[in-house]
């Protein structure tokens, strides 16, 4: 629900026929390409696709002789040595697409809606815009969004779990705030959807009043044209024109995400549904006297000609004087804020003068009285006299109040402006004093300012200083800091002033709400919100609903013009209220028996917030009493960001309370604001706005610039901006992805405020999708067309230990996703399928069972593979959903899977029979042996060809070691062969060494391939820093009481380390010995 002005032209790749593997954008294409005439444009499409390749790849080299050049002629000056390695690590645009493209598979034309041949060979390397094409509008053909019910209709028996997402607003294009919210909320549907809990997604947006109204006028300033010009209808058919055209964009924008909507319960806060739940509530809340009518004051935008809501007006705090611009007046005019002017008032019929002070001089036009503390000896004798205005015909009474006045703070009088300031309006209601309005809706000032009548108003703050010293009333003025209220919007300085509008009473609405979050029945994470929640409700002031606009709902209130009668529209009894005309005409009938009238419709339009708030119910039907408002209201689920927890979150719990008697929804979970990668709030005019559709297919800096170019900002500010992208982005934004940027984004969610957005992270993720495609490729080279599934994924009992071990880390995997999912925790969710693929599946499993050849121990191995990918696609599908659903669909099938798409498949579960906790301790010594294997092969440079002795204490662990030897020598990098040696069997001369543990030691064989005296050396040095390692360790032990203070498994710990230390330097000994014994034979 965030405001973005700026309408869409950002194309959707993904949606448009590519040569890769797309869908046609629009068109009947599946009856097309089955002409001859299409074939022939096919293949002209290819070979121009192929000569842009060709194209690309030879920039590409060209570009890259050119960096070698350059770097070899820099390697002599050292002139580009200190380039940030930021700007180094940046991935180069051009050159990713031109690799991307040489990699590609075979062009395939998917028809709209249809599913994607997979019998076509995998590309070589992962492609995001031809992986996730095709299958958005394939799911959404197939109807795999909708809600599942049981075969009477009822809900599933394990639950149902429903989100209204939050309504994007029609005026912008998709920003980086929607595409979080999207990957947190779609992963939790996703999930549960698997799960087979019943789920509906609801997706919508909204009108957006200002935001909208505020576009829509530009684009008619830009034709010298006002809404006037037009008038009200046509201004507002002319909104509806705009809907239509840049209204779907958004929509196609959240599909390119992947958000997996019930589209076809699709909803918009003007449509005829929520506009029948708008109007039905207003009614309804006004004939309960909730909401009524009355002149009181309001923030006043001048620039858009409306009224604000409190929370609509941002506080900006200035510490002292500062000249500031104001939208409305010269770009080169400042006007003085954070100033306190002092000036004095004549008393009436005497000499004496009240000096006063204030920060806003002129609305010293408005003033209606002077108040004093009644206390306050100084003043005593002037209660009940009377000041004289110097420029307008008033007396001004001097009264006292001990609650509005401190009588220690400046002079301790204090001058009482009723229809301009917040304070005052409370004092002038205390003491009915007169309330005067100065200003005019365009910001002029009105007859009642007598000599500054049709003058601007900060205007009049200049010129009324002038006219005080000329008086000789002018008496200083000093700094003060204060805060200066803001339009959201406009940034326009919002005035206080009085206006008659509607009013809803929300004290009695609050309580429920307060009262849901204290008894359980609503919560709100992270708690942080939750606190902010009691202390905004218990607070909360009355909420004007009136909004001086034209596209919106129009407030169902009509004034009653009595035929002959000179009837005030300010009198709140000459009002009725109407779901439609005809009600209303009714009411005024039965309030006006047997006289002529006409009505007249209240020109205002209702908050966007007033429609927004009844979004959870309205969208099921509410009034009515729908089958879908029936089963899925209360909905399950509220995520949106924190920021707008009283603007939107509080006021549906409210009304939703009110309505139907119901709390919304369950929980509510807060998420965190993207930031830039510098923790900057992301600004247009700083150049760090992250257009999410950008990430995903990729942008060139130049066209980061020509987007820029194209905005709205002042021309300083775009050469601002570019130096902003320039600094974050010199190579452009690299093609990542959908799933990359949606893992990226659930990675970062946390219970924090705020996510500092780092493109190269999600660069990183694409990277790991790569990863997940080079896996599932070579697996399924492994497996070999002939490969079966086992039936179902039950353990055969002949599982080798690497089996027993990736099985168990598969059901840890399992167990931590679904935990955190539960506990909404993105972070933990997906740290912990990451490592299972990056760490446990590829990096270790797959690298170990390559040279298995045995037919009965190779078939085992390849069944748990399988039962991998397929289980880590599924517990990855969530987060990434176009790229497990391209790697499953490739995958065989077991019998018992019926499913069609990934999405729809059991999402998995924790098995009892995976769990083996023995296999992870024995297979750690497996990991461990290789880990020192590597470490030797780096730290004596022997790359490739290695070879590695692994000495063995005892039988036991002799046979072990063998049995995993050629799964070890995997794992080494340059490995070529290893051998595990019987207990007491001499290691052949010239080898290092490395303790593994007191049992087993890695060995690899340096003869001639290293310096003896200088790895001697290295190896005295660690037997020193080992036997400094031990006597520490040696002195904490050998303290006192010892046994009897320290904890047994400390105790126990600390045994291992020194056993470890002992065996250490024994084996360093052993090698030092060994390789003086081979300097000897030389």
């Amino acid at each position: 629900m965030s405001a973005a002005d700026d309408k869409i032209s950002t194309p959707i790749s993904k949606q448009t026929l590519d040569a890769t593997s797309a869908a046609p954008a629009s068109g009947p294409s599946s009856a097309s390409a089955a002409t001859p005439d299409s074939a022939v444009s096919k293949s002209k499409n290819q070979e121009k696709n192929e000569a842009k390749r060709k194209a690309k790849m030879e920039k590409f080299l060209a570009k890259q002789a050119a960096m070698q050049a350059s770097a070899g002629n820099s390697s002599s000056t050292g002139a580009k040595k200190d380039k940030k390695k930021a700007k180094e690590a940046q991935p180069d645009v051009a050159a990713a697409t031109a690799a991307a493209a040489t990699t590609a598979a075979p062009a395939v034309v998917t028809p709209k809606g249809e599913k994607k041949d997979m019998s076509q060979p995998m590309a070589s390397a992962y492609d995001p815009i031809a992986v996730e094409s095709s299958w958005y509008d394939w799911w959404e053909k197939q109807g795999f969004f909708d809600p599942k019910t049981e075969a009477n209709g009822d809900i599933s028996p394990k639950g149902k779990f429903v989100i209204s997402t939050p309504p994007p607003n029609v005026t912008g294009k998709l920003h980086i705030g929607h595409a979080l919210f999207i990957a947190i909320q779609d992963s939790l549907v996703r999930w549960n959807r698997m799960r087979g809990l019943t789920t509906l997604f609801v997706p919508g947006s909204d009108h957006a009043g200002i935001s909208t109204q505020v576009v829509v006028e530009k684009q008619l300033y830009k034709q010298n044209l006002t809404r006037h010009d037009l008038g009200r209808e046509a201004f507002v058919d002319k909104v509806w024109e705009w809907k239509e055209e840049y209204g779907r964009s958004i929509m196609d924008q959240i599909r390119l995400l992947g958000a997996s909507y019930d589209w076809s319960r699709e909803r918009f806060t003007l449509d005829h549904v929520l506009s029948r739940a708008t109007f039905e509530t207003f009614v309804r809340l006004y004939d309960d006297g909730i909401i009524y009518r009355s002149s009181r004051l309001v923030n006043w935008c001048h620039k858009l000609n409306t009224t604000l809501s409190n929370l609509e007006v941002q506080k900006l705090e200035i510490p002292g004087r500062t000249l500031m611009s104001v939208p409305g007046y010269p770009a080169n005019e400042k006007f003085e804020f954070g100033v306190l002017v002092h000036f004095a008032y004549k008393v009436e019929n005497s000499d004496e003068r009240i000096v006063v002070a204030t920060t806003r001089i002129e609305t010293m036009l408005g003033d209606t009285a002077i108040a004093v503390h009644p206390d306050d000896e100084r003043y005593k004798h002037l209660h009940g006299k009377f000041v004289t205005h110097p420029f307008v015909d008033r007396r001004i009474p001097i009264i006292a109040d001990a609650e509005g006045v401190d009588m220690q703070f400046g002079t301790g009088a204090v001058k009482i402006t009723p229809a301009h300031d917040p304070n005052d309006y409370q004092m002038g209601k205390r003491h009915n004093l007169e309330f005067i309005n100065l200003l005019n809706e365009d910001g002029t000032y009105n007859e009642n300012a007598g000599p500054y009548a049709g003058v601007l108003r900060f205007h009049v703050r200049k010129q009324i200083v002038e006219d005080l010293k000329a008086k000789g009333l002018y008496v200083d003025t000093t700094e003060n800091p204060m805060t200066v209220p803001i339009c959201e919007k406009s940034k326009d300085i919002i005035e206080p002033m009085m206006k008659p509008q509607w009013w809803v009473q929300c004290k009695d609405l609050a309580e429920p709400a307060i009262q849901a979050v204290r008894d359980g029945r609503l919560d709100i994470t992270p708690q942080a919100s939750e606190k902010e929640w009691f202390h905004w409700l218990e607070n909360i002031q009355d909420w004007c609903v009136s909004r001086q606009l034209w596209w919106g709902h129009r407030i169902p209130a009509y004034f009653v013009r009595i035929s002959g009668q000179e009837n005030d529209p300010n009198d709140d009894s000459f009002w009725v209220v109407g779901r439609t005309q005809d009600e209303a005409r009714l009411r005024a009938a039965e309030k006006f028996p047997g006289v002529e009238f006409e009505l007249e419709q209240d020109p205002d339009v209702l908050d966007t917030w007033f429609s927004s708030g009844l979004w959870p119910f309205a969208v099921m039907g509410w009034p009515e009493n729908t089958e879908d408002y029936k089963k899925y209201y209360p909905t399950t689920l509220l995520e949106t960001g924190w920021d707008i927890l009283f603007f939107w979150v509080a006021r549906m719990v409210m009304l939703g309370m009110y309505l139907t008697g119901e709390v919304p929804f369950s929980k509510v979970f807060c998420h965190a604001m993207v930031r830039d990668a510098h923790g900057r709030k992301m600004s247009k005019s700083l150049g760090n706005v992250i257009d999410p559709v950008d990430v995903v297919n990729g942008i060139t800096l130049p066209e980061l610039f020509a987007k820029l170019e194209s905005g709205n900002l002042d021309p300083r500010e775009v050469v601002k901006a570019k130096a902003g992208q320039k600094e974050d982005f010199p190579n452009g934004i690299p093609q990542c992805g959908s799933d990359a940027l949606r893992f990226a984004l659930c990675a970062y969610t946390s219970a924090g405020r705020d996510v500092n957005l780092n493109i190269l992270r999600v660069d990183g993720y694409r990277k790991f999708c790569n990863k997940l495609w080079n896996a599932t490729r070579f697996a399924l080279m492994k497996l070999g067309d002939d490969f079966v599934p086992a039936t179902e994924a039950v353990l055969t009992g002949k599982e080798s230990l690497a089996e027993r071990w990736i099985l168990h880390r598969l059901n840890v995997a399992v167990r931590d996703v679904n935990s955190a999912l539960s506990e909404m925790n993105f972070m933990a969710a997906t740290t912990s399928v990451h490592s299972f693929w990056l760490y446990e599946l590829c990096d270790v499993y797959i690298e170990y069972i390559k040279p298995i050849t045995e037919p009965e121990a190779r078939n085992s191995a390849l069944q748990t593979l399988y039962t991998c990918l397929d289980q880590g696609l599924k517990l990855l599908h969530p987060f990434m959903p176009y790229v497990t659903e391209e790697l499953w669909q490739r995958l065989p099938r077991r019998a018992s899977e019926s499913s069609p798409s990934i999405s729809l498949t059991a999402f998995p579960e924790p098995r009892d029979d995976y769990e083996n906790p023995q296999a992870v301790t024995d297979f750690e010594l497996v990991t461990s042996i290789a880990k020192s294997g590597r470490s030797l092969t780096a730290s004596y440079n022997v790359l490739s060809k290695s070879t590695f002795y692994i000495s063995n204490a005892n039988d036991a662990i002799f046979a072990f070691t063998s049995a995993q030897a050629d799964g070890i020598a995997t794992l080494i990098k340059g490995c070529q062969t290893i051998t595990a040696l019987k207990p007491g069997e001499a290691v052949p001369a010239g080898c290092a060494v490395v303790s593994v543990n007191e049992e087993v030691s890695m060995h690899l064989l340096v003869r001639g391939r290293v310096n003896i005296d200088q790895e001697v050396g290295n190896l005295e040095k660690k037997i020193a820093k080992t036997v400094k390692l031990k006597d520490a360790l040696l002195t904490k032990t050998n303290i006192a009481n010892y046994e009897q203070t320290v904890p047994a498994d400390v105790r126990e710990a600390n045994s291992t380390k020194l056993s470890n230390y002992d065996a250490e330097v024994e084996a360093l000994q052993t090698a030092i010995k060994t390789f003086l014994t081979l300097k000897g034979s030389e």
